[in-house]
């Protein structure tokens, strides 16, 4: 025993929390009434007991339940003298005790909360033990210490969670309420807006726990996109993102947004060349202003893996209310898990699968962007879904596939370029394309809605 430890003291040994008075009243409920197992089954576990002859009443009492036998004093006895666990759980006497604990089986439902309560508890103190013996191991790697630290208080939450089911007319009547108000304020959309309503209006905006690909061959213009979306998203509807950089610097992408949302050409940006005071320093103050209000997060660590993406992803979650994920790109991250016979293609598999995941635990879109082989470049055409099959199970993993295809600059020879974004794989949707024009000098993809591809032409 660490004596070291708040949690043990030589004078003073504390109990972990329980309640026996509970389980008795809990398990005496279920013998008089076997009905309520209906109402707490999903409540309460073997796990949630805290003395090992309840926990193995209850065994044998959901046993029976499960076959749908009779649940009296007599057929839970004769099943627990088969099983030799009667006189370990104190015999006859104690089961009738547990009956003559409760008058009836009313307060079924407040019992299990109670007993459901204690061992969220028990399980609290046990995670904070393990987190207390990472603590000490001064070898470990310190991600690995963060990661299964905030893995096993997210073990503890999700426990803590209710699994009841949703009534069937509860979900009805909150649709019916979802599209009402759809259909009244019209341009609201079931998921993250993208920002440009050519492509929200095939995908319905970026929806939760999807892993979303956004693929295309070097420099088609993937990160102007992503950023794109994560500044319209941002800005206009407050949602938080956080981008996860694994090729550009903060500053670079900072710069990026910048001419995007000032629409000053990005080398005057870069360098400060030939910056206008009267225009262009009006400009790229107003978007400052507008873009430091935006609840935007970026972490440009070279290198980056899962385990401390989903560290940063957990903490933005539950502080800001983490909205959306980018990660650029999906090649540039590290396994979390290297094997000197790995190829390419598993390593790709693992992060893929990881994202997907990632995207699952939150509850919120991942757009990830994927890097094409010059060989596609090579073959000619518009890119297609069995370019990625070469790319580990990203095709499998992800919910909606997206290509961005154009022309070189050098084939149409000046800024203004339409764009197509090539949807190939939606799962829970159509197929199809969404075009855009490209403003290469201030690489931003814009709208062709009137407004934004007026702005466009004057510029």
């Amino acid at each position: 025993m660490n004596t070291t430890s708040p949690y043990y003291k030589t004078k003073d040994l504390k109990i972990p929390p329980h309640s026996i008075e509970a389980e008795k009243a809990l398990l005496g409920s279920v013998m008089i009434r076997s009905e309520v197992m209906h109402d707490i089954i999903d409540m309460v576990s073997e796990q949630s007991f805290y003395a090992t002859e309840h926990k193995s009443i209850w065994i044998v009492l959901f046993e029976l339940h499960s076959k749908t036998s009779p649940i009296d004093l007599l057929s839970l006895s004769a099943r627990l003298k088969e099983k030799n666990l009667l006189e370990q759980i104190g015999g006859m006497t104690y089961l009738t005790e547990l009956i003559n604990t409760v008058p009836s089986s009313t307060n079924a439902e407040h019992y299990a909360s109670i007993v459901s309560k204690k061992h969220i508890m028990r399980e609290l103190l046990r995670a904070a033990e393990n987190i207390t013996g990472l603590g000490y191991d001064e070898e470990a790697d310190i991600h690995d210490i963060l990661e299964k630290s905030e893995k096993a208080l997210y073990a503890v939450t999700n426990k803590s969670g209710s699994n009841k089911f949703i009534a069937l007319k509860d979900t009805l009547h909150e649709a019916w309420e979802r599209l009402d108000h759809l259909h009244k304020t019209r341009n609201e959309l079931r998921g993250v807006p993208t920002g440009f309503v050519e492509l929200d209006n095939k995908i319905a905006g970026f929806q939760k726990s999807d892993l979303i690909i956004l693929a295309g061959r070097p420099s088609m213009g993937k990160t102007a996109l992503a950023l794109d979306m994560v500044r319209k998203t941002a800005i206009n509807h407050k949602v938080p993102v956080a981008i996860f950089s694994l090729e550009m610097s903060s500053q670079q992408l900072v710069d990026r947004m910048l001419a995007a949302e000032s629409q000053v050409d990005a080398w005057k940006i870069r360098t400060g060349h030939n910056l206008s005071v009267e225009n262009d320093f009006k400009a790229i103050g107003d978007a400052i202003g507008r873009l430091s209000e935006a609840p935007i997060f970026i972490d440009d660590q070279p290198g980056n893996n899962i385990l401390k993406m989903r560290a940063v992803a957990r903490r933005l979650k539950n502080e800001k209310g983490l909205g959306l994920i980018v990660v650029d790109y999906l090649q540039l991250m590290l396994p979390t898990t290297t094997r000197n016979n790995d190829n390419l293609v598993q390593q790709i598999t693992e992060i893929s699968r990881s994202l997907k995941n990632l995207a699952r635990e939150l509850e919120i879109p991942v757009l990830a962007l994927s890097q094409l082989s010059r060989a596609v470049e090579q073959r000619g055409g518009k890119p297609r879904l069995s370019d990625l099959r070469d790319s580990g199970s990203i095709e499998q993993d992800a919910d909606l596939v997206m290509f961005i295809h154009r022309e070189s600059d050098q084939e149409l020879g000046g800024r203004k370029q339409e764009a197509e974004i090539l949807i190939e794989k939606h799962r829970n949707g159509p197929t199809g394309t969404a075009k855009l024009f490209f403003d290469t000098k201030k690489a931003t993809f814009l709208s062709m809605d009137k407004g934004e591809f007026g702005d466009f032409e004057k510029s």
